[in-house]
């Protein structure tokens, strides 16, 4: 049989990941560049979309280097990305007209607000599914077009575009001549009706946004365009397999059936359970979204969302200091084997699911005269999941479904003290996926079914690496007296901010 090859790209909020799969599943060489994150004003979080773009370039031809491959070989290239982030750009020149809004960005805060107080929630939450908060894209469009140098001068013109970071990098990649997204990406902008599968008139009147600027939404296996003009990537290569990060993540850990469920620990946490044909029934702290469209059917996904998880253990390393290898990291969780009553809520750009509280801030409770820096740690990482217990009990209750494990991926999860300490609080089994790129994979899955790589959801299962397990090992009452701190923690930064 004739090897075949995938180049995934990962494109991450930290981050671009550049993936050579083979026809197997196995991860053949990969390549990761970091890029910069920009803090204008506090609560504020942009990036560089031409550096990012130039970043999918170089990793790329890395990865394809490594693979000892000529990228005219590929099979396919597939993209997944992060989501929410926006950016509006000039179609003639393309080059964006300002900085991205990335997804944890909070000066839309006050629109969104507004919005609410006029009563026009219920709406948006009906035909999205989504709650109307500066999280999602749309009011961070709106904003673009009122501040962004010339654009209202070119809107008129008709000179612009707006799109995710995957509409971004197809437009690049595709020399320009694809305008696209697919069913994730456009479910997580408060523009888009999950329901009829269309971008929603009366949605983008609320918010301003004119229908015309946005990309055409399609199915995630579809096969979206070609390449060209992207050198080092020849011209004429098929992109397929477009979804969100962690909808990928969904996919990759093969959570095809209802009631399935993952967390995929990044910067933030996104606890995401499969339901099926239908949305799940509409929650007030609840997210409403698509996970895929795969095979000609869309399947629907309930969502948690945490803003700030992973992102903690960056800021106590590069920001903080208290350690500088992951090592240094576990010898330091050892030396605390209990927080002694220290909590971090790590309300840094806000609180996510199920409060949703975008103006709280972070707070350190509980100290004392003898907290050291082993407690501080312990306090950061457990703040994860203590963040993941309080969404993983919200999707239970409103769905009705009680999960009997929790699949798990992302930088995170590789901390066996924090995955222990997960399984322990949730009091059911952990599963750690086999491979460490679960949204890369989930993506190269979804793009090589579109390029006929694999033939069918059957033949996935057998590609899949199964991970390691924890099992919970707490008393109860253990159970109950951490939790117990960490709500009292996070009701008085609730309070604080009153």
């Amino acid at each position: 049989m004739k090897e075949s090859w995938l180049l995934t790209i990962d494109q991450s909020t930290s981050g671009t990941k550049a993936l050579v799969i083979t026809g197997g599943g196995r991860i053949l060489s990969s390549s990761a560049m970091a890029h910069k994150q920009y803090y204008p004003s506090p609560g504020w979080v942009e990036h560089d979309a031409v550096e990012i773009y130039r970043n999918v370039l170089e990793c790329a031809g890395e990865a394809v280097d490594k693979a000892g491959i000529g990228s005219e070989q590929l099979s396919a290239i597939t993209l997944t990305n992060q989501r929410e982030t926006a950016l509006v750009w000039d179609r003639t020149t393309g080059e964006p007209l300002a900085p991205a809004i990335v997804w944890q960005c909070q000066r839309t805060s006050e629109a969104c607000e507004q919005l609410k107080q006029a009563g026009h929630e219920p709406t948006v939450r009906a035909r999205s599914g989504l709650l109307l908060d500066p999280y999602f894209s749309a009011s961070k469009w709106r904003w673009l077009l009122d501040h962004a140098p010339c654009a209202r001068q070119k809107l008129a013109r008709g000179e612009l575009l707006a799109g995710t970071i995957d509409s971004w990098l197809l437009w690049k990649l595709t020399g320009g001549a694809v305008h696209a997204t697919d069913y994730t990406n456009a479910s997580r902008t408060s523009l888009y009706n999950i329901h009829t599968l269309q971008w929603d008139d009366e949605l983008c009147g609320l918010f301003g946004v004119p229908r015309e600027l946005l990309p055409e939404a399609r199915p995630s296996d579809a096969v979206y365009g070609y390449t060209r003009g992207a050198a080092p990537l020849a011209d004429g290569i098929p992109i397929a397999g477009v979804i969100g990060d962690s909808q990928a993540a969904l996919f990759g850990h093969l959570c095809l059936e209802e009631g399935m469920a993952k967390a995929t620990y990044g910067t933030g946490t996104s606890v995401l359970m499969n339901t099926g044909a239908k949305p799940a029934a509409a929650s007030k702290e609840l997210v409403q979204a698509i996970a895929w469209g795969q095979g000609g059917t869309v399947t629907y996904a309930a969502e948690a969302i945490i803003r700030t998880s992973g992102d903690s253990i960056k800021w106590i390393r590069d920001d903080i200091g208290l350690f500088d290898s992951f090592d240094e990291l576990d010898a330091l969780l050892l030396q605390a084997p209990d927080n002694e009553g220290v909590y971090l809520v790590p309300a840094f750009v806000g609180l996510g699911a199920p409060y949703w509280q975008p103006n709280a801030r972070a707070a350190i409770i509980g100290m004392n005269r003898g907290t050291g820096k082993a407690h501080l740690a312990r306090a950061a990482v457990e703040s994860i999941a203590y963040q993941v217990k309080d969404a993983v009990d919200m999707l239970q209750e409103a769905t009705g479904i009680a999960l009997g494990e929790l699949r798990v991926d992302g930088g995170a999860s590789s901390n066996d003290i924090l995955m222990q300490f997960q399984a322990d609080l949730l009091a059911i089994n952990v599963i750690r996926a086999g491979a460490a790129e679960l949204s890369a994979l989930g993506s190269a899955y979804m793009g090589g079914l579109a390029v006929g790589l694999w033939s069918s959801l059957e033949e996935l299962r057998l590609v899949a690496v199964q991970g390691a397990a924890f099992a919970p090992d707490m008393h109860p009452d253990e159970r109950a007296r951490h939790y117990a701190g960490w709500k009292h923690a996070v009701r008085a930064v609730i309070k604080s901010q009153a």
